[in-house]
């Protein structure tokens, strides 16, 4: 009779680099054996070299001299386990399975490792000059990705779309390859591209792309960071345009107007720069190319204001001012009067019909071209008012207790300017704020200026004027809290009285409409009912309430007969 071995294992096994891989192994034999080996081998060099075995009794070893000696292990199910696979690794690993006089068998196991590349690097020449006149291809750029496993293979784009790859230099465009493996078993590939670009070209982005694969049957990828190309092509027209983006103004600095190859600067623009500008470019490589161009430069300029009549101007009280703001300018022009943000006239005339003090100042004349951002002039007038002084509305002084020092304030509009007299007199100091003038008063809140208050007067050539000042005593916050506190208790005194009054009300009217129903039993006694005793409990009602009369005379409306018994009921 004859026997039977079978051999079980993983076709391949896949795993990255620096990862554990298993590689398991499973037999059957017929009929049982009882001296049951099992043995690892790996193939060097066309030869099989063991690596591990282990007996069916538990008997069993590691060998060395191999590329796995430390890193391999089997266990008891005669799996064998390999730490930190390397690119080395890949190869075949034969599970081998002898059982005495059965005979043998074994079977084949393919170990896969895989290490992904570095990003790949593209560059181009340093000295990169390419002509689109030029017969032969020019190098574009290499292409270098590192350390990948199994080894990949890159890829050129240009624009996004792949080109196909082509290693006969004979062609227009073609790629040089070339491979390196490392010490470590890791493959560094370059590619360099090399193509006979035309103008189309000239704003193209190349990129490269390495492919690689991965486990499970994947395939990656990555890409490098794009690039272009330095290109030379013959000129075929000349632009002549103006450099500044805004229309040119008078005044303006720097680069007016260029062309290709060069620029005209004008420095300081002139209205008198204005006018119609060509220019001329020569290239040798295409002579026959018209390279010519013309320009007609536009000045805008606005003059400066003419104020009627000009500054300063000294007017009375109440009377009527009229000035005239006038300009010139290359295009549509506005002029506007206006008095700190405030614009006034937009018609170029400034009429205050009755001035007052008020009116005093500086006005603005702004003249602007409005198609020419900051193409502005100005002008100004300051309009002074005379007449008799006047004191603002006064603010009184306020201490907390008598004694203390306190400052007033006393502010006048007038010209010439006021003279200011304090009575009672005291720390004075004077100052102009804008068109007033302010005397400020220090002194000591006594009682007699608490009772009897201060005066402030001015003066100038045209009148007088006078304010009464008062000091007094400022009111604590405890004081005022606490007065609002029993402000808001005498209010809720009120309302509970008025609450309780309304209730009682209500009360009574509840009464008589129950009685008048029939609803009270009480009202349907009779008076001897009522004497006899038989009532269990007496309701006495008491009320003190301005409307008494009127519950009186609703009460009054019943039959004599309820009301006796009402009355004998309710005491």
């Amino acid at each position: 009779c004859s026997g039977a071995v079978t051999v079980t294992v993983s076709p391949t096994v896949e795993v990255l680099k620096g990862e554990a891989a298993s590689l398991p192994c499973s037999y059957s034999v017929s009929p049982t054996s009882p001296n049951v080996i099992v043995e690892w081998f790996i193939e060097v060099l066309g030869a099989r070299k063991r690596v591990a075995y282990r007996s069916q009794s538990g008997d069993g070893g590691i060998d060395g001299g191999s590329t796995l000696s430390g890193r391999v292990s089997m266990g008891e199910d005669f799996t064998l386990t390999l730490t930190s696979a390397q690119p080395d690794d890949q190869r075949n690993f034969i599970c081998q399975v002898t059982a005495g006089p059965t005979g043998l068998r074994d079977a084949i196991t393919m170990l896969k490792v895989f290490h992904a590349p570095e990003k790949p690097e593209l560059t181009r020449p340093s000295s990169q000059a390419i002509t689109v006149v030029d017969t032969t291809s020019s190098e574009i750029g290499t292409c270098v990705t590192m350390n990948g496993f199994p080894q990949p293979r890159i890829i050129w784009f240009k624009d996004d779309q792949p080109l196909a790859e082509v290693k006969d230099r004979k062609e227009k465009t073609y790629m040089v390859p070339s491979v390196v493996k490392e010490a470590s078993d890791l493959f560094t590939i370059k590619s360099t591209l090399y193509m006979q670009p035309t103008k189309a070209d000239k704003a193209s982005m190349f990129q490269c792309t390495v492919e690689y694969s991965l486990p499970s049957g994947q395939i990656a990828k990555k890409t490098s960071d794009p690039i272009t190309i330095n290109l030379n092509y013959p000129s075929e027209m000349a632009t002549f345009t103006l450099v500044n983006a805004a229309p040119v103004k008078e005044g303006d600095m720097g680069n007016v107007v260029a062309g290709q190859g060069g620029v005209l600067t004008l420095k300081s623009v002139k209205r008198s720069d204005a006018g119609v500008y060509k220019c001329k470019a020569t290239d040798f490589d295409n002579l026959d190319a018209d390279l010519s161009g013309e320009i007609n430069l536009v000045v805008n300029f606005i003059e400066p204001v003419t104020v009627d009549p000009a500054g300063p101007l000294f007017k009375n009280l109440g009377e009527m001012v009229e000035v005239q703001c006038k300009t010139k300018s290359s295009g549509p022009h506005t002029v506007h009067w206006k008095k700190g943000s405030e614009v006034l006239s937009q018609t170029g005339m400034l009429s205050i019909e009755k001035l007052s003090y008020d009116n005093a100042g500086q006005y603005m004349c702004v003249g602007a071209v409005p198609a020419v951002p900051g193409l502005t002039v100005m002008g100004s007038v300051n309009i002074t008012v005379k007449g008799v002084p006047k004191i603002e509305t006064p603010v009184n002084g306020l201490v907390s207790k008598e004694g203390e020092m306190v400052t007033l304030k006393c502010s006048a509009h007038g010209y010439p300017a006021p003279q200011f007299t304090w009575k009672p007199s005291g720390k004075e100091s004077v100052s102009v704020e804008g068109a007033k003038v302010v005397s400020s008063l220090t002194l000591e809140a006594s009682a007699e200026v608490m009772k009897e208050g201060l005066t402030c007067e001015v003066s100038n050539e045209y009148g007088k004027d006078s304010k009464m000042f008062s000091v007094s005593i400022q009111e604590s916050r405890s004081d005022a809290d606490r007065a609002g506190q029993q402000q808001g208790g005498s209010s809720s005194v009120v309302i509970a009285v008025v609450v309780c009054v309304l209730l009682l009300l209500l009360l009574v009217a509840l009464l008589y409409f129950l009685n008048k129903k029939g609803k009270i039993p009480c009202g349907k006694k009779t008076a001897k009912e009522v004497s006899s005793g038989e009532v269990n409990n007496d309701i006495v009602v008491e009320m003190k309430t301005e409307k008494a009369n009127e519950e009186a005379g609703l009460l009054n409306k019943r039959p004599a007969s309820d009301k006796r018994s009402l009355s004998s009921a309710v005491r």
